[in-house]
């Protein structure tokens, strides 16, 4: 039962909020999805990132090897939904971008927060900066037929954790006016980004649900066994463990959705995708959370 309850008090402020994006939208009230979006990634996650790593307590080799944990889930899920795709006979720039990368930015983050605290944003940071990393590149490569290598030298969210990684390698810290300042901007990134989750949820359309459930429990199950096999393989320790996890099996992004609507890829496929793996992690989620507490 104590069990039960913990995994409840952690995600039902998950699945609340993203709830009161989705009934907003629902009710006909305005939400400016861009301009929330744009200040979400521009400011509020950067800052987010930034003084979780400035301030983050792990140990520099823990975090290498869990870096390099990321990495390998990545590539990792290349390699095996690239043959997936191959043999199943699926339009690869439709549906390979969606299968690899998840929402570990607007679910992931504020998951790993309740879950671990803020050793657990520590590790989900990098994971998310990981999966920016390769969806910035390789997965406007799937989708579009080409890289956006520049785009990636743009990102806030990329320099944020450069500058953070500095930061905590040196031992150094911000005035505390500065970080007063970083800490508050930070603070909204969690709501934010889990109303904009509901929003986004709500105005997508699809009649493609039928395809979009196999699709979505075959990406949760190869994930957790994906995660699961390089948590103890590289090995991890448990709060490590739990974030690797937890982060690979997030549902699609939205924005594979948004890929897919501007280079003219399946969008509607995609839609049901990133619906029915986000309604499918609402069961699952809490599932995986419960074996790896």
């Amino acid at each position: 039962m104590n069990l039960l309850l913990t995994v409840f008090e952690i995600v039902a402020p998950v699945f609340l909020l993203s709830g009161i994006g989705f009934t907003w939208f629902k009710l006909g009230f305005e939400y400016r999805l861009e301009f929330v979006t744009r200040l979400a990634v521009t400011l509020a996650v950067p800052s987010l990132i930034f003084v979780a790593l400035m301030q983050t307590e792990i140990p520099g080799g823990e975090l290498t090897l869990f870096t390099l944990a990321a990495i390998a889930a990545h590539v990792g899920l290349a390699a095996l939904f690239w043959v997936f795709v191959r043999v199943t006979g699926l339009e690869q720039r439709t549906y390979l971008s969606p299968l690899i990368f998840g929402n570990t930015g607007n679910l992931g983050l504020p998951l790993c927060i309740f879950a671990f605290g803020q050793a657990g944003l520590g590790y989900a940071v990098i994971f998310l900066a990981v999966t920016a990393l390769f969806s910035f590149t390789y997965g406007i490569y799937l989708v579009a037929g080409r890289g956006a290598f520049g785009k990636v030298l743009r990102e806030p969210m990329v320099w944020s954790t450069l500058l953070g990684a500095l930061f905590l390698w040196r031992g150094w810290q911000t005035p505390l006016f500065l970080t007063n300042t970083l800490d508050l901007l930070g603070q909204m990134a969690v709501p934010m980004m889990l109303i904009t989750v509901g929003v986004a949820i709500a105005r997508l359309t699809t009649r493609k649900i039928g395809q979009a459930i196999w699709l979505s429990l075959i990406k949760l199950i190869v994930c957790f066994a994906l995660g699961w096999g390089l948590g103890l393989i590289f090995p991890l320790e448990p709060v490590a463990f739990g974030v690797l996890v937890l982060q690979i099996c997030t549902p699609v992004a939205v924005t594979s959705y948004l890929l897919a609507e501007r280079f003219k890829a399946d969008a509607d496929a995609v839609a049901g995708m990133v619906m029915v793996s986000t309604l499918l992690s609402v069961a699952a989620l809490p599932l995986i959370l419960a074996i790896i507490l």
